[in-house]
């Protein structure tokens, strides 16, 4: 099985919620899987299974998880699945449960149990035929390019005031605002948070200076501990983060200079917690979620780095997963970004090129995260990856994210 999060967005840029998406199967090695076998298990919630075996906290910390269910599984058991509090989960329909009267029994019965509920993919041209199974949802999620967003405020806000809209596929920043500012949506779902904004100023925040000058100090092939700590030195945020878990790991309490916690930890390790931690610091004005997409993308990466044949490059990994959102904190072409770090020719031509040796790790992560499957199962039959290997190393790459910010 393979499951990734996507992210769904309130006006603010801050994680509403995720959508859960699963692939049960590598189709391209089991072609029945696209036939009648597709509804092999389909009295299980895939989605559920999931997040009873990993837990909300580890998948989405205090937000409300959106759920596929198809018109086979949603007659199943839901609350043997589910053992989470209903009102966490949202089950995503679509036009596959059809508006009759056993279907609509069960919606209701569902929403009965504090269950939230939400339908995609549905066609304009069925939104009065769904008229009773829109008065149920909660959410509906609409392709922001095909809908006039002036008609539909007044069309739902009239006939449906309780459902909330939800813009899909947006691509650009540009579009975020733009939908914002016509108003009517209450969430927004796509890769225009990944993406940098379009501006004049090339100017780096000195702050942001400080930090990529730190990390250009570590990443030098043998870097000085003290000139890590002088530059550690000038930041409050990173000398309080720093004692603070040196203290922890260490039996020799009392540690309170920057030099003697940078001793105390030593190359290896400091390298690790200063490229984490001056990460999350840069990307202190933008979304959280481009905080942990990066962390995720490096732990997923450096996980990958058996799986691929490269474990020798583990640490590599991390650090190309690391800095490839470095051009959404910098609002900067990425090639521009990577001119002002250090990082090896290797990271350079799979960020910028999509080429190299690194380039299929990178490329892998992104189709993963998208929840491109096809492309995934594809990937994974030319290379012989083991899907149990990759769902392991992204439950993995999750639970440590958790772990690294629960102190």
């Amino acid at each position: 099985m393979l499951a990734t999060l996507i992210p769904l967005f309130d006006e603010n840029m801050a994680v509403s919620s995720y959508s859960i998406f699963v692939q049960k199967d590598n189709f391209l090695l089991n072609p029945s899987f696209m036939g009648s076998g597709r509804f092999d298990g389909a009295t299980r919630v895939e989605g559920l299974e999931i997040v009873d075996s990993i837990g909300m906290e580890t998948l989405s910390g205090d937000k409300d998880v959106f759920v596929e269910i198809n018109n086979v599984s949603i007659f199943s058991n839901v609350d043997e699945q589910c053992g989470e509090p209903h009102s966490s989960i949202v089950f995503l329909i679509d036009d596959t449960v059809a508006p009759v009267k056993d279907y609509v029994d069960r919606l209701k019965e569902l929403k009965s149990k504090g269950y939230k509920l939400a339908i995609q993919k549905l066609p304009i041209e069925k939104f009065e035929p769904y008229r009773e199974i829109l008065s149920l949802m909660d959410y509906i999620l609409l392709n922001h390019k095909k809908i006039k967003i002036e008609v539909a405020k007044v069309y739902f806000g009239k006939v449906y005031p309780n459902i909330k809209l939800c813009a899909v596929n947006v691509e650009t920043q540009e579009e975020f605002d733009r939908l914002k500012a016509d108003g009517g949506y209450t969430l927004y779902e796509g890769s225009f948070f990944r993406k940098p904004r379009k501006t004049e100023d090339t100017e780096v925040a000195p702050l942001k200076v400080n930090y990529i000058e730190l990390l250009n100090v570590v990443n030098d092939s043998d870097f000085d501990l003290s000139d890590a700590a002088k530059v550690i030195g000038r930041d409050t945020a990173l000398v309080i983060s720093l004692l603070e878990m040196v203290n922890r790991m260490t039996v020799n309490k009392g540690i309170s200079s920057v030099a003697h916690a940078a001793s105390m930890l030593g190359q290896k390790e400091l390298k690790r917690w200063i490229n984490t931690a001056v990460t999350k610091e840069l990307c202190a004005d933008r979304p959280s979620e481009i905080t942990r997409l990066s962390m995720l993308r490096a732990k997923f990466a450096e996980n990958l780095a058996q799986v691929f044949e490269m474990p020798m490059q583990a640490n590599e990994l991390f650090l190309m997963g690391l800095f490839s959102v470095l051009d959404v904190i910098l609002d900067k072409p990425i090639d521009e970004a990577l001119k002002m770090v250090k990082v090896s020719k290797d990271i350079e031509d799979a960020l910028i090129k999509g080429s190299g040796n690194f380039a299929p790790v990178m490329d892998f992560v992104v189709q993963y995260e998208n929840a491109f499957w096809q492309e995934v199962s594809r990937i994974m039959v030319l290379s012989e990856i083991d899907m149990d290997a990759v769902y392991n190393a992204y439950i993995a790459s999750l639970r440590w994210y958790r772990d690294l910010f629960s102190n």
